[in-house]
């Protein structure tokens, strides 16, 4: 019934070959900058490294076994460092280290049973706080393989809570109540509390509800703060210890943040919270990490028309300022984010470009030196990208197209379109890996579509797509063909589309709508919402963007959904997913394609076991990039041949 993973003895096909000799380049995942402003901190290839600002010297962080190291904070003294260094096996356990930053004197303070994250140092040194899930069964996170159903469902719920660890005697103590998910948290001045963002029940689905709490650091006690409309991340005290700045938008995710900067009073009347203030209303970019510079002022990173940038705005409110955009991506994750010395002078993050692979950069902002060289050999095997912008109407849209890798305007070249996941969320000025490098290498053009519901331009684009999925975005889409087809040399009969999650999602509906595709790739796609609203772990999410359930107003769903209009397609279809997923279910695709199946319509279905919604395993990842591209290659070789 499913495809098989296993590989044939034959020589690799042309799109295998492409996808080997695209440059590797080491992951790192953080850079954090020391308190004072003189050291950086750097993790490559899960090794730990702390580099001197004033003359480059280098100390490596060692410890036993050379396990796997990240999550790095700073001491306020800057004289000292915590990390998680994670243990081998199926289940997850981690240990608690500090260490000095020259590399001497490490120290395990814990090995704990479960999700360890975030550790962070009390203002006053003596205790380290830390993210714990105890006995977690799986890795955290609505991303990664679900653990399957059995027994009573929804008997055992793993909360996240904040534990402190006594650096005098290393012991361990949860210390935020049993029933609440911490999702972010920031110590308070004094050290007596944290601000943190949390909800009750599940954590998976619940981020999309968690509301701003003020949590006593010894007793646990918890006093709401702030009840947002939309989903918050990114929660910062102020130096003063009077107010929190955080980011509140609507997300679809944890982790891709983007909205507008709100900042609330820590201390107030109301035993209901206080009220919080827009400090950024109407901006046409979407701010993503806060930062106080003092206590009257903060500075926070964005995305602005798909770079990354940085502005600064009063507490007490006014126009903000820009002060850096650079058409890059500055940050480790899906969003812009940086790490801050204390007085705000001196920055450390991760940069790079689509022709550019990811460094470690550290100095003033704009000012910056590199610090690393850890992807020096890794060159661009694609063509180049450029910031592409086009109209839908009143509407002004962004995407990025990267054109062929030997690009020739006498000839008609295939153009994919690569709907990114989210929606709430962004193509960015990233280093081109994966899907879109390789089709560029394969001689494609590819956009990379920003259309409304993704960041950017600001929150009212973001919501522009709520209570309209598949509308006013799927034309955004289909307008940048037509804009891209004005202007470069498209072949017609050979255009696609793909993308992943939402992505995924808009693939199967452009099918629906539109006879235009000679070839479609939808990872990990929607189907079917009423389906899709009875199985999967984030049911949450779906409420801020359809304004209620689908048992509820049905209708605004249906509008919406695929299997309604699935009658229609007649797109060859490649459906790619793990069966392990959480936030779409495999059975979405089964659905789909089941119903291309039935109808006739050249199709196929890989599974990848025990994966999740984004795939871990090398090999899987591998897999499902060639059989992309692969697909691609026959079904433009196929409409390039009929006409």
């Amino acid at each position: 019934m499913f495809s098989s993973l296993a590989w044939s003895q034959a020589a690799p096909s042309r799109s295998a070959a492409v996808v080997d000799s695209l440059p590797k380049v080491k992951k790192i995942t953080q850079a954090a900058i020391s308190p004072d402003g003189t050291q950086v901190a750097y993790v490559v290839a899960d090794h730990l490294t702390v580099v001197s600002l004033a003359n480059n010297t280098a100390h490596a962080i060692e410890i036993e076994h050379q396990l796997p190291l990240r999550s790095v904070a700073w001491k306020s003294d800057s004289k000292t460092l915590a990390f998680v260094a994670d243990l081998p096996g199926d289940v997850p356990a981690a240990q608690v280290w500090t260490a000095s930053s020259d590399g001497s004197s490490p120290s395990k303070r814990a090995e704990l049973k479960g999700n360890v994250d975030a550790p962070s140092f009390s203002p006053d040194g003596s205790r380290l706080a830390v993210l714990f899930i105890e006995d977690m069964p799986r890795k955290a996170g609505p991303l990664e393989p679900m653990t399957p159903l059995a027994g009573v469902v929804g008997d055992k719920i793993y909360e996240q809570r904040i534990a402190t660890i006594d650096l005098a005697t290393n012991q361990l103590t949860q210390v935020t109540p049993p029933d609440m998910y911490i999702y972010e948290y920031d110590w308070t001045p004094d050290g007596h509390s944290w601000v943190a963002a949390a909800a009750h029940g599940d954590g998976d689905a619940n981020w999309y509800v968690a509301r701003l709490y003020q949590f006593d650091a010894h007793s646990g006690e918890g006093r709401e703060i702030y009840k947002p409309k939309l989903q918050i991340a990114s929660p910062q005290v102020s130096p003063d210890g009077k107010n929190v700045a955080f980011i509140e938008g609507l997300m679809s995710d944890e982790g891709p943040n983007g909205g507008d900067v709100f900042v609330v009073p820590v201390e107030t009347s109301s035993s209901k919270g206080g009220s919080a203030r827009n400090l950024t209303p109407n901006r046409n970019a979407s701010p993503s990490a806060v930062y106080w510079l003092d206590a009257g002022h903060i500075i926070f990173a964005e995305t602005a028309d798909g770079h990354s940038a940085f502005a600064t705005i009063s507490a007490a409110g006014g126009a903000p300022q820009a002060i850096w955009s650079g058409e890059e991506f500055i940050g480790t994750d899906s969003t812009p984010a940086a790490s801050f010395s204390r007085d705000g002078s001196m920055t450390a993050m991760v940069r790079q470009s689509p022709n550019s692979p990811p460094e470690v950069w550290a100095g003033a902002i704009g000012k910056w030196k590199q610090i690393t060289t850890a992807n020096a050999d890794a060159k661009p095997a694609w063509g180049e990208t450029r910031n592409f912008h086009w109209t839908n109407g009143k509407t002004r849209v962004q995407g990025f197209l990267t054109l062929p890798k030997n690009y020739d305007a006498a000839k008609t070249y295939p153009l994919v379109v690569s709907v990114h996941g989210g929606p709430s969320a962004a193509c960015q000025a990233r280093w081109n890996e994966r899907e879109i490098g390789a089709m560029s290498a394969l001689n494609y053009f590819v956009l990379c579509p920003n259309p409304r519901g993704s960041y950017g331009q600001g929150e009212a684009f973001t919501q522009a797509n709520v209570k309209d999925f598949g509308g006013g975005d799927f034309r955004d889409i289909m307008a940048g063909i037509d804009a891209v087809s004005k202007q470069y040399p498209i072949d017609p009969h050979r255009i696609g589309i793909r993308g992943h999650s939402y992505g995924g999602y808009m693939t199967m509906w452009a099918e629906t709508q539109t006879h235009r595709f000679a070839a479609a790739v939808a990872g990990a796609g929607l189907s079917d919402w009423l389906s899709y609203y009875g199985v999967n772990e984030i049911d949450e999410w779906m409420i801020p963007f359809f304004g209620a359930s689908i048992y509820d107003d049905p209708a605004v769903y249906a509008k919406s959904d695929p299997m309604h209009f699935v009658k229609s397609v007649q797109t060859p279809t490649l459906i790619l997913v793990g069966d392990s997923d959480g936030e779409v279910p495999m059975e979405q695709s089964v659905e789909w394609w089941h119903a291309l199946n039935t109808m006739k319509v050249p199709t196929e279905l890989v599974v990848y076991p025990h994966e999740g919604h984004m795939l871990g395993k090398p090999a899987d990842s591998r897999d499902y990039t060639v059989r992309t591209l692969e697909w691609f290659e026959e079904w433009f070789a196929k409409a390039g041949a009929t006409h």
